[in-house]
């Protein structure tokens, strides 16, 4: 795939894919192309964003870097395959990714949901991140932005292993990527688990304006619908997105029915993401 002229996000892999032949899984992978730089940005669950990347014409081994937002297996199950068929792209992390995340559901053991184990072997690889980090003029990571938003109930199954026991993970690992770029800017997040509203947030005081798109999950797929403090959430969320000029795709942990609450709130500013797709701002 040539270089962009704009920035460009083509979905290696999603929960669902838009065209025959291509896998679909529970996890998320985006190929992100700028002027500059190609980015990988999460790995998906397993090697199916490899297969993927093929049948779209993504040449993998030429990515210039990688990024993983949050130390969960859907999103960085792949790392290891992408280290092998990219022998030089930094791969940045959190420095908390690493740590043993679970989920907790009803009348079941506690659900191991982080990294797979065995990744030692690309240590080298990895840039560890905590808080902001300047990757360049175009792209910013950052981490833990402010709570302006109440979101985290929608994550409260997740949690971290401290010893013996299983508290809230407040989600110190999830990093979220800003770009500049072709005179657009972006947002990228993988589940947004710190809460979408507080990422856009975060997003505009770095830039000092809405930011032309903002990509990612937005984790509210385990809210059940006819919930009334579900769907509260869902419509506070919606209503909080909808000032601005902010176009969201969006998909993986969003849910097929908080997707089309919001959507009959932000309209045609809230958008799919599926396997295969391409957009361009």
């Amino acid at each position: 795939m040539e270089a962009a002229s704009t920035i460009r996000v083509t979905t290696l892999l999603e929960n669902t894919a838009c065209r025959a032949g291509l896998c679909a899984a529970h996890g998320l992978s985006l190929y992100i192309g700028t002027p500059r730089r190609k980015i990988l940005f999460d790995m998906g669950p397993n090697e199916d964003f490899i297969a993927n990347a093929e049948a779209l014409g993504v040449d993998l081994a030429a990515v210039d870097l990688a990024i993983l937002s949050h130390g969960h297996y859907d999103h960085g199950g792949g790392l290891a395959a992408f280290c092998r068929v990219n022998a030089h792209a930094p791969v940045y992390i959190h420095k908390d990714a690493f740590r043993a995340y679970y989920a907790l559901e009803e009348g079941r053991a506690p659900r191991y949901i982080g990294l797979p184990r065995g990744l030692e072997d690309f240590r080298d690889r990895f840039v560890l991140t905590e808080g902001e980090t300047v990757i360049d003029d175009e792209l910013t990571l950052f981490s833990e932005p402010p709570a302006v938003f109440d979101a985290m109930s929608a994550s409260a199954g997740l949690r971290e292993q401290v010893g013996e026991d299983y508290p809230l993970d407040p989600f110190r690992h999830e990093q979220d990527l800003l770009i500049r770029a072709a005179g657009k800017t972006a947002v990228v997040a993988g589940c947004a688990h710190r809460g979408v509203v507080n990422i856009l947030a975060a997003a505009k005081a770095y830039l000092g304006e809405d930011p032309d798109a903002l990509f990612g999950g937005f984790h509210l797929f385990e809210l059940r619908q006819g919930d009334p403090t579900a769907d509260a959430l869902i419509d506070a969320t919606g209503k909080a997105l909808l000032p601005g000029k902010t176009v969201y795709y969006t998909g993986h942990c969003t849910g097929a029915y908080a997707y089309e609450r919001l959507s009959a709130i932000l309209g045609e500013r809230l958008r799919p993401l599926t396997g295969g797709s391409v957009a361009e701002i």
